[in-house]
C-alpha cells in the first residue's frame, strides 16, 4: 500500500507541475485561438489527479480490508484498481501513437506569435514572446520570411546574443522530450503496478472468502 500511495502522489505531483509551470502556463495562456495546446494542458492535469487519487483509493481500501478481512471493500479495491488500469491503457495508448501532438502545438503556438511580432502586428505579443524566450533561455528562430534580428533584438533576454543562443523551437522539443519521457516510464510503473494490484486484491477476496468458510477468520500465525 506504501507504494501505490507513493506512485499516487508522484503522478500528482508531476500532474501540478505540469499544470503549474512556468513554461507550460505560457504557451496555455496566450490567448489565440488555434490554441490547441490549452486543451492538452487542462487535459493531463484533471486525468493526472483523478488516476493520482484513484490509486491512492485503492491502496487505503485494500490496507482497511486486509486488516479488517472485509471482502466487499477488497472488491472495492479491486474495482478502482481497474477503473485506474482502465485510464492507464489509453493513456498509454496515446502517448505511444500521438505523442508528437503536444510538441507540435506548442511550437505551433510559439510560431504564430513570433510571426505576429515579426509583423507587428500586436505590441502585446511582443511581451509574451520576451516572456517565452526568457522561460525557456532561448532566442527566437530561423525563419524563412527574411530577416528576424529586430525581433530578436527587442524580445531576447538581455545579454544574450542571437549566435550562442539556442533555436526556441528546438529549446522546445528538447524540453517537452524529457518531460515526456519521464511521463513515458510514470505511465509504464503505474500500469504494471496497477495490474499487480488486481491480481493481489483478486487473490486476497478469495483468500477471505475461504478462510471464513473454514471458520478461521482472525487466526492466523506469522511465521
Amino acid at each position: 500500500t506504501l507504494l501505490f500511495q507513493l506512485l499516487g502522489l508522484s503522478i500528482a505531483t508531476l500532474s501540478t507541475v505540469t499544470h503549474y509551470g512556468l513554461q507550460f502556463t505560457l504557451i496555455s495562456n496566450i490567448s489565440l485561438e488555434s490554441n490547441s495546446y490549452r486543451v492538452f494542458h487542462h487535459a493531463a492535469f484533471y486525468f493526472g489527479i483523478c488516476l493520482s487519487m484513484t490509486l491512492i483509493l485503492a491502496a487505503l481500501l485494500s490496507s482497511v480490508a486486509t486488516v479488517r478481512e472485509s471482502q466487499c471493500l477488497t472488491a472495492m479495491g479491486c474495482v478502482c484498481f481497474a477503473l485506474a488500469f482502465c485510464g492507464l491503457l489509453p493513456a498509454v495508448c496515446w502517448r505511444y501513437t500521438h505523442g508528437t501532438e503536444v510538441e507540435d502545438s506548442m511550437m505551433d503556438v510559439y510560431d504564430l506569435v513570433y510571426e505576429e511580432v515579426r509583423r507587428n502586428i500586436s505590441s502585446f505579443r511582443r511581451h509574451e514572446l520576451t516572456a517565452i524566450h526568457e522561460a525557456f533561455l532561448c532566442c527566437g528562430k530561423h525563419s524563412p520570411f527574411g530577416d528576424t534580428a529586430s525581433v530578436e533584438h527587442k524580445t531576447c533576454p538581455p545579454g544574450q546574443a542571437r549566435g550562442a543562443a539556442q533555436d526556441c523551437l528546438q529549446e522546445i522539443r528538447r524540453f517537452l522530450k524529457k518531460h515526456m519521457d519521464f511521463v513515458s516510464m510514470l505511465l509504464a510503473v503505474a500500469t504494471s503496478f496497477t495490474v499487480y494490484g488486481m491480481i493481489l486484491t483478486s487473490f486476497l477476496w478469495f483468500s477471505i472468502h475461504f478462510s471464513s468458510n473454514l471458520a478461521r477468520k482472525g487466526k492466523y500465525i506469522l511465521r
